[in-house]
């Protein structure tokens, strides 16, 4: 018997921004999750309130990861978007490294 996957996909991009509902639904969360990640910072919301939120492919990819470090290792959001910041830092610095070591 063969399985069948049925799947759909949004394009998320600066013509197409995803709303807080929709950022909740792809993180399987609630509206209310997304409001706390805008709180301490770890998405930026374009918009005064909640129903005029627009989020783009960078506040879904930080959303998902938030949404990873919480299950997979219990953590509050404060500290999930401290290990956020402090991960983005990291590949920044290693490129300006990568950078330096491609002009010598």
């Amino acid at each position: 018997m063969k399985k069948v996957v049925i799947s759909s996909a949004t394009v998320v991009g600066k013509s197409q921004p995803l709303s807080a509902d929709e950022l909740a639904r792809a993180c399987g969360a609630e509206v209310e999750w997304v409001a706390q990640l805008v709180e301490v910072g770890i998405v930026d919301a374009s918009g005064q309130r909640p129903a005029e939120w627009r989020f783009y492919s960078v506040d879904l990819q930080r959303a998902l990861h938030a949404r990873r470090l919480e299950r997979d290792f219990g953590a509050g959001l404060d500290a999930v978007a401290l290990i956020l910041d402090l991960s983005q830092e990291v590949r920044r610095l290693k490129a300006q490294l990568r950078a330096l070591g491609a002009d010598e």
